[in-house]
């Protein structure tokens, strides 16, 4: 029996996120004026929406060589990688960023979707946990969360059946949440990488 697959929502970098300037007043991003460092996530952001990901990924790499530390542009790079068809690469720079800044969600949160898209979602619940704890009103990791944990149901009660195939209990379960998760699975943004958040 074909089990649905699993759709979740990365967080999109269209916007100069709030933690950016939590960072900037913590130092992290030098002295830079918070104009150019929009301009250049902007550019980025434009590049890589209008499909010029090779466009955006060179000057990503640009900015990033000039500004190690900015966490952003990184974030910005790794969504880039990841319609690149690089989920690797971008997996290792959220990782990165995950330990510079384990205190951003973002970050926790798509490198959860990228686990999940490769059906790893123990991972994906872990990533996601940590992002909830470091932000208990995302809104987007809360609901990935529950996908996760809902496709991790559905796969329990699969194997379940198999186990015990006389258990009628089991049916309803596997199919209320069979359409639950393809309910979930409807595109919700252009970028599509499971799912991501325009916030």
């Amino acid at each position: 029996m074909h089990s649905p697959e699993i759709s979740l929502r990365l967080f999109s970098s269209s916007a100069v996120l709030g933690w950016l300037r939590t960072l900037m007043i913590a130092g992290a991003l030098g002295t830079l004026a918070p104009q150019v460092l929009a301009d250049e996530y902007t550019e980025v952001n434009r590049l890589l929406n209008a499909g010029q990901t090779t466009e955006a990924l060179e000057r990503a790499d640009k900015y990033i060589a000039a500004n190690p530390r900015d966490p952003q542009m990184r974030f910005i790079k790794s969504q880039v990688l990841q319609k690149s068809g690089k989920p690797g690469e971008a997996e290792a720079i959220l990782i990165r960023l995950t330990q510079d800044y384990p205190e951003l969600a973002e970050p926790w949160n798509n490198l959860a979707v990228l686990y999940a898209g490769k059906g790893e979602l123990s991972k994906a619940r872990e990533a996601l946990e940590t992002a909830v704890r470091q932000n208990p009103d995302y809104a987007t990791a809360l609901e990935n969360l529950g996908d996760v944990q809902a496709r991790q149901a559905s796969q329990s009660y699969e194997r379940a059946r198999k186990l015990d195939a006389g258990n009628t209990r089991l049916a309803p379960k596997i199919e209320a949440l069979r359409a639950m998760l393809d309910t979930s699975t409807a595109p919700a943004s252009p970028k599509k990488a499971p799912r991501q958040n325009a916030q």
